[in-house]
């Protein structure tokens, strides 16, 4: 019950970020670069996390908190339960007047989600989960690609991610697809419209604690590029990488991984 009433939280919070969104979207936000190649911020995310956190901490005051644009809770490491927010996933998509962004909002506990939004304003799609009630689209369940065999399986990630170097076992003879949005990235696996996402570079937790729920939910498994499994409750809040499939799949993606 907790994970389902933290989930409608979510959801309301997520549309209120999606109207902030939908005013800035495609008329010249301010632009600020965060440094040391962190990249772009607008003031929409800035607009958007305020608003996030204030309504989202009156609503549990008890919650840690954790966004990719204000400052870390000291209390959410120890805190029973913490936010991990993205106010907007892919930003400088949203700069550039494209409609693949997200806003990416989940709730953990002891390090596991337990709650998750991903939500794409412009695309009116809203993809939401529960711990132990499945993964939904638009109020719909929807579950990963059965599809086992790597040859010709579609896999979104970015074209460094192939690199042989990367791959001891032979790099994976697949057809890459590319999204500006981490989380959506894992959202559309967990729909089943693409077989599996990977991305072997550190990534931080706001861009895919909402998509692990998303994806295991769907009947999926996440790991890391090594194939740890992934927790949320660490003090640097990066894992090292995203491996998401599903079971069949994940397990060859893997082996092709690690050699």
């Amino acid at each position: 019950m907790p994970g389902r009433k933290d989930l409608a939280l979510l959801t309301d919070a997520a549309r209120a970020a999606g109207d902030i969104a939908r005013r800035y979207f495609g008329a010249a936000p301010r632009i600020w670069d965060k440094g040391d190649g962190q990249g772009p911020v607008t003031e929409a995310d800035l607009e958007i996390d305020t608003m996030l956190r204030a309504r989202l901490m009156a609503a549990r005051p008890g919650y840690g908190w954790l966004s990719e644009e204000s400052a870390g809770d000291a209390d959410r490491l120890t805190a029973p339960r913490s936010f991990i927010i993205d106010p907007i996933d892919g930003t400088r998509a949203f700069i550039d007047g494209q409609k693949g962004f997200a806003h990416a909002l989940a709730v953990i506990e002891d390090g596991v989600p337990l709650a998750a939004v991903v939500y794409l304003p412009m695309l009116e799609r809203c993809y939401g989960a529960a711990l132990g009630h499945g993964t939904h689209l638009n109020g719909q369940p929807v579950q990963v690609s059965p599809r086992a065999s790597i040859g010709g399986a579609q896999v979104l990630a970015a074209k460094p991610q192939l690199q042989p170097h990367q791959w001891p076992g032979g790099v994976p003879q697949v057809t890459r697809h590319f999204r500006p949005s981490l989380a959506w990235r894992m959202a559309l696996v967990a729909e089943g419209q693409f077989d599996a996402m990977l991305t072997l570079r550190p990534t931080w937790h706001w861009d895919i604690a909402a998509g692990a729920l998303l994806i295991s939910e769907a009947g999926g498994v996440v790991t890391s590029g090594q194939g740890q499994g992934l927790r949320f409750d660490t003090a640097h809040p990066a894992s090292d990488g995203v491996i998401a499939a599903n079971p069949a799949l994940h397990a060859a993606l893997l082996a092709a991984r690690t050699g």
